[in-house]
């Protein structure tokens, strides 16, 4: 049986974005992001991160820095996650698996038997709402990075934070059950 899953990008929507992090310390979890993902995990979503870590690919830090802060990140999160899928690559490498492309969240749904019609992907730019509509998933593009709220997107919402994001999606959730039982 396939489920949904909630697609979240890292850095800047549940991390606090601060370029390139490559210390343990400098690792900070954004404000609603716990609540986000113990909500939505609540709900029957599968929780996968999909980061871009262009870092890698820029010789700015190691694959073994990267897991580092990843590992620091899950850590202070506090609440787990489903899978991690992470793009290295230098931005101009070709092929790439980098957001925008879906690739990443393809993997994951073939992986963990994800339903991509039914899943949303949140993000703090518009190479996140991309990837999430070339899976086939909905986007809510979050202002808790480095978008300005100005800034012309095509996700179907935009807000603050994690938490607002998935306040939104269970409030989806429910319209969706409450139109299918009328």
């Amino acid at each position: 049986m396939m489920r949904p899953a909630v697609f979240f990008d890292r850095d800047g929507t549940l991390m606090r974005e601060v370029g390139y992090c490559s210390n343990p310390r400098d690792v900070a979890v954004l404000d609603g992001a716990r609540e986000a993902v113990r909500w939505l995990r609540g709900a029957g979503f599968a929780i996968v991160v999909v980061t871009n870590q262009s870092g890698i690919g820029r010789g700015f830090y190691t694959d073994d820095d990267y897991q580092a802060v990843h590992a620091e990140f899950l850590r202070r999160l506090g609440e787990p996650v489903d899978a991690t899928y992470y793009a290295p690559e230098h931005p101009d490498v070709e092929p790439s698996r980098r957001k925008p492309s879906p690739a990443m969240l393809l993997e994951a749904a073939e992986a963990l038997g994800i339903d991509l019609r039914e899943s949303f992907m949140i993000g703090d730019r518009e190479g996140d709402i991309e990837a999430g509509h070339n899976a086939g998933c909905q986007s809510i593009l979050v202002l808790s990075g480095i978008t300005e709220a100005s800034q012309t997107t095509a996700a179907e919402f935009v807000c603050r934070d994690a938490g607002e994001a998935a306040r939104w999606i269970l409030d989806q959730c429910e319209a969706r059950k409450a139109a299918s039982l009328a």
